[in-house]
């Protein structure tokens, strides 16, 4: 990966609440003494106050991972600073206008981490304050006409001095294209890039494959974990285990699809649909677990459980009930255009971010056991609404008579599961090479109690 030049601040730099203050200010005196002058009420008042306290929002919030965003309201502010400038063009030069919209892309370049090295860019707003000030002295202007550009020139210069560069270390931060809860891949070949474009929805982007384990080794594992204290472990930890440690060798599972374009999630969720109790008329909930690829089988259990636990209270109120709940007050036509509009906010990635921390339909894969109603399991479809890509069904044992190879008939049970899987993340061959070694976990599971050796980065 090409490195880029990333920056941040933090909230104990005095530079930055100096740069955030004298933005503000800016803004205020132009909308004290210069919005009838300079283009009314849209220019004056709305985009400026507008640009200012985006500004301010995005220095505090997002100053330390996601400095990027600030080129957004610093170029609507100089923008608005140019075409007040071209409606009062007797006055000023159109150079000015000119090089206010060229320093909006060059810092916007810079900040970014792709553009000049960060001590150019004192110089590139020292120019046009210098600039501002010879002119007020040459043409006798008061003070008052260009303050609003001084100011905003001197908080931005405030800004630079406020930045610090991150360490060339590897690490990946966040750019333009990702997502909160995803990362933008960038180096796939043109058939993944153009395919989620003639492949739209999951439904109709789903590939299906069952198979089954001989449980022989998992039983036994499980028989252990039990007896080392671990009440209730079972196929459903064995599993959800194997998947996590199959993602910390084979990234590319935990990939999914969203606004036509492939991410990379950095932790791994897993959803699974419950019901409180065993009966028809319980209710039904979902409960969303979080891990690291480094995750044991003892760090699943405790997630797992935890989970449980807290789905089983009497009082249904988990933060994925209480939303949905909210929703249902919704009268239903209202409701229809409600969930239209979070699929556009979840398109473009701007969907908040605590909803898709409780949303059922957003993670790394959705899990179901049919073991549970005695069933064998079922082909479930992927969900259109968020970005699950992979889905998981496992049934009950079943037993089958074998002969072995000295003709001895064995008795063996066995579990049959199925996956469901969106095509457009990763190809047919890492798939089955992913499955297989997902297999190979399930019928050795004492591996699931260390971590792994090492834990394999999705490409960038």
């Amino acid at each position: 990966m090409k490195t880029r030049k990333t920056y941040y601040t933090t909230l104990k730099n005095p530079f930055m609440w100096l740069s955030v203050a004298l933005v503000v200010s800016s803004c205020v005196w132009g909308i004290m003494y210069g919005s009838a002058r300079y283009g009314g009420a849209w220019l004056g008042i709305v985009l400026p106050a507008a640009a200012a306290l985006w500004y301010a929002l995005d220095l505090i919030l997002g100053g330390r991972m996601h400095m990027y965003k600030i080129a957004l309201p610093a170029g609507l502010f100089l923008v608005v600073l140019a075409m007040r400038m071209m409606i009062n063009e007797r006055s000023y030069p159109v150079g000015y206008v000119s090089m206010y919209l060229m320093i909006a892309l060059v810092f916007g370049w810079t900040i970014s981490g792709r553009g000049f090295s960060r001590r150019w860019l004192v110089a590139l707003f020292a120019i046009p304050l210098a600039a501002l000030v010879c002119e007020m002295k040459l043409a006798n202007r008061d003070l008052t006409v260009v303050l609003p550009e001084v100011l905003f020139f001197s908080g931005m210069m405030a800004l630079v001095c406020s930045l610090h560069r991150r360490p060339d270390d590897g690490t990946y931060y966040p750019t333009w294209g990702d997502r909160p809860d995803g990362r933008k891949i960038r180096s796939l070949s043109p058939y993944f890039l153009v395919i989620p474009y003639i492949m739209k929805t999951r439904n109709t982007s789903q590939n299906f494959i069952s198979d089954s384990i001989e449980a022989t080794k998992m039983d036994a594992y499980i028989r252990k974990k039990r007896r080392e204290g671990l009440a209730g472990f079972g196929i459903t930890h064995v599993l959800i285990a194997a998947y996590v440690r199959t993602v910390s060798q084979y990234p590319g599972l935990n990939r999914f699809t969203s606004g036509q374009k492939i991410f990379s999630r950095p932790d791994i969720q897993v959803n699974m649909a419950i019901k409180k109790e065993m009966a028809t008329g319980s209710p039904d909930t979902v409960i969303k677990m979080f891990f690291k690829q480094t995750d044991t089988a003892q760090d699943v259990y405790k997630e797992v459980n935890t989970k449980f636990a807290e789905a089983k209270k009497p009082t249904l109120d988990s933060s994925f009930d209480n939303t949905a709940r909210i929703l249902t007050y919704i009268p239903g036509l209202l409701l229809r255009f409600t969930v239209a509009f979070l699929q556009f906010l979840d398109y473009f990635g701007l969907l908040p971010n605590w909803l898709m921390h409780i949303s059922p339909f957003h993670g790394s894969m959705f899990i179901t056991s049919m073991a549970s109603l005695g069933i064998p399991p079922i082909y479930h479809h992927l969900y259109d609404f968020g970005n699950v890509p992979i889905f998981v069904a496992f049934g009950i044992k079943r037993r089958v008579n074998e002969v072995v190879d000295d003709g001895k008939v064995v008795r063996r049970q066995y579990v049959d599961y199925t996956v469901v899987t969106d095509e457009r993340i990763c190809d047919g061959f890492y798939y089955a090479t992913a499955m297989k070694y997902m297999k190979k976990i399930m019928a050795n599971p004492e591996c699931l109690d260390t971590p792994p050796e090492e834990v394999v980065q999705d490409i960038y």
